[in-house]
């Protein structure tokens, strides 16, 4: 399937999503929100893959949200019809929700999902690289928030998840000043997790780390993957109980016997995939 502003490719068990609009910057258009959440579910509803990749093309990561969106209906224009116009906030509201989703998707799919970053990830970049559960950068790469440099609060992610990635006082200023953040300094606070000398470098160091998510127990890696989400969001007590109950209910001694079988005869594996996702009603069961 073709898309205007991704390139798809799945090899290894890796989905690699690819941003490519390079000419435009590759700013999120209307297509781009929704092309996302439609590609990364396809991929999760049927698994296709165990991990997912997203990189980009051209001199930047992404320049981020799309001003032209501005002077559409999207975002609740309209406002020559009187009737339309007491519509515009709710109107708004619903479509900032919608893009919202497209990145919360990252979070809730059930793949890791890594970001590799080259250049500028700017304004709408930053809410997409933070809802992923890794980041890599090269050496020129920068992020900013952007929002704040054309009157706008960021609104389609960056707040919820920034503040529990970066020390607060560090967020705060990012938001606040709009300033460019290098790729080192993002590094140090713990924003990416590594930086390399170039694209190349990256791709192929972040396909390595990929491919070893993938040698791993899928269904392990979504429980690690759902404990890390829900500890950061609960009480010490909460996500104790919660792992509890999760491995009570998913801990299986087939796959732990494989992975000691496994790793001491040094072969491959025969984990059992993440079975496709099914929706609760239709369909044969």
């Amino acid at each position: 399937m073709s898309y205007t502003c991704f390139d798809v490719s799945i090899e290894d068990k890796i989905a690699h999503i690819k941003l490519n609009r390079p000419e435009k910057r590759n700013s999120m258009i209307r297509e781009f929100w929704e092309e996302l959440p439609r590609i990364v579910r396809d991929i999760d509803d049927n698994a296709r893959a165990r991990v997912i990749v997203i990189s980009s093309t051209g001199p930047h990561f992404s320049s981020g949200l799309d001003l032209g969106l501005f002077s559409s209906d999207a975002l609740g224009g309209g406002a020559e019809d009187p009737l339309r116009r007491r519509q515009a906030g709710l109107r708004f509201y619903e479509n900032v929700k919608r893009m919202q989703e497209t990145f919360s998707c990252l979070e809730s799919c059930r793949l890791p999902v890594l970001a590799a970053i080259q250049g500028g990830c700017i304004g709408g970049g930053v809410d997409l690289i933070t809802a992923c559960d890794m980041r890599y950068a090269t050496a020129d790469a920068f992020i900013t928030i952007h929002e704040i440099n054309v009157g706008m609060t960021a609104d389609v992610g960056t707040f919820p998840r920034i503040f529990k990635l970066i020390p607060e006082g560090i967020a705060r200023e990012l938001a606040y000043t709009g300033r460019r953040m290098p790729a080192e300094e993002a590094r140090q606070v713990g924003l990416v997790n590594r930086v390399f000398p170039d694209q190349e470098t990256m791709l192929r160091e972040v396909m390595v780390i990929a491919r070893e998510i993938a040698s791993k127990p899928p269904l392990a890696v979504y429980g690690c993957k759902r404990m890390a989400i829900y500890s950061r969001d609960h009480s010490t007590a909460a996500a104790l109980d919660y792992i509890s109950i999760w491995n009570a209910s998913m801990l299986q001694r087939d796959e732990i016997l494989e992975a000691i079988r496994a790793g001491r005869e040094n072969r491959p594996d025969e984990f059992a995939a993440l079975p496709p996702a099914r929706p609760i009603l239709g369909g044969n069961g």
